[in-house]
């Protein structure tokens, strides 16, 4: 639990840096976006559970 918060706290001052000088996040600026990255990790992990790609 610690290193997601860690993680989501850093992520957060990024972003504010990112606005700040008015540059483009490195990663999909909507939640569409972001679920899509989270579905490539539940597959990732499901393929590695099952055996697959090994």
């Amino acid at each position: 639990m610690r290193e997601i918060l860690l993680t989501t706290v850093t992520g957060f001052i990024v972003g504010l840096i990112f606005a700040r000088f008015r540059l483009p996040i490195p990663g999909p600026p909507n939640l569409a976006g972001v679920m899509g990255i989270f579905g490539i990790l539940l597959g990732y992990l499901a393929a590695a559970r099952l055996g697959i790609g090994k």
